[in-house]
């Protein structure tokens, strides 16, 4: 079997000549600030990417370094600036629920990644926009969202079918269940119709479309699976564990599956092409360009 490797780069391209196109056509200067409070690689790495993405696109971003103490009183200092339209802190900062509760001193008008509650609670209960008049539609967090966007790019999406039912009958296993990531690219996925595995340290859960009363969100159960029973009925894998050490077994995958990388490290196999049909390695630079999508949005959305 045939595997294409597609690279996040290809996948991000017309995002990003749209930005750069609607910027330079309405001559605008959004301008991004993001907080770096941190010494860890993968941050330093995402900043220095984001720096040269939105130099390209021309959005103005400016990277603050500080100490962990400090990162609060500089949150507050920028929302209440005219002059910046989006904020972004690289996590972690302190790595326990002290970072759940930076994610919620950013504004809900500033928070370009969608980690405030406002947004993940919308966004849990499948609420698509933030307004009445449904004009302003809802932040999503920007790896959820680019891990979307880059199945729609492959086809896994199903755009015959109505939103909401694109995902009809796939069946996909995320092996990351953080906050920022894995948890709610589940719920997304299964809100489109997907029945999807979560798998963490502690358990595998299945995300699945609501029924009766709950038709509108997603429902969560346990289950006693382990990831040998579920790899090989999966049309998708993604895998964000951060740390070299772990590698999903290229044995268990299905034929012909969809594997998609997000960690900073390599998740997968070394052979993993011999069982897969598309292996995508990363997805930052599409992260970076929903990062930019957002900061847009929230731009526009000071007038209304």
């Amino acid at each position: 079997m045939s595997c294409k490797t597609i690279l996040a780069k290809e996948i991000s391209a017309s995002f990003r000549e749209e930005i750069k196109a609607t910027i330079k056509s309405r001559g605008i200067k959004p301008k991004l600030v993001g907080f770096l409070a941190n010494e860890d690689p993968a941050a330093i790495k995402y900043a220095e990417s984001t720096s040269k993405t939105c130099e390209e696109t021309g959005v103005i971003f400016e990277l603050r370094k500080c100490n962990r103490e400090q990162l609060e009183d500089l949150i507050v200092e920028a929302n209440e600036d005219d002059s910046v339209h989006g904020i972004m802190v690289y996590y972690p900062v302190f790595g326990d629920r002290q970072d759940q509760y930076l994610q919620n001193v950013v504004s809900v008008s500033k928070d370009v990644e969608g980690l405030c509650h406002k947004y993940i609670y919308n966004m849990y209960h499948n609420n698509r926009f933030l307004d009445e008049k449904q004009t302003k539609k809802c932040i999503i967090p920007c790896t959820p969202l680019a891990i979307v966007k880059v199945l729609e790019y492959i086809g896994v999406y199903n755009p015959v079918l109505p939103y909401g039912d694109r995902l009809h009958g796939r069946i996909i296993t995320i092996i990351n269940r953080s906050e920022i990531v894995g948890r709610p690219l589940a719920a997304l996925l299964a809100n489109d119709g997907g029945k999807v595995y979560s798998v963490d340290i502690n358990n595998i859960q299945e995300f699945h479309r609501g029924t009766g009363l709950r038709l509108r969100k997603h429902e969560v159960q346990d289950t006693n699976l382990k990831l040998e029973d579920i790899l090989p009925l999966s049309d998708v894998v993604i895998t964000g564990v951060p740390t070299p050490s772990y590698k999903v077994p290229t044995a268990l995958l299905r034929d012909g599956a969809v594997t998609i990388n997000f960690s900073a490290f390599k998740n997968f196999e070394d052979n993993v092409k011999e069982k897969a049909s598309i292996y995508v390695p990363a997805v930052g630079k599409v992260t970076i360009a929903m990062l930019e999508r957002n900061l847009l949005r929230l731009y526009d959305y000071r007038s209304f």
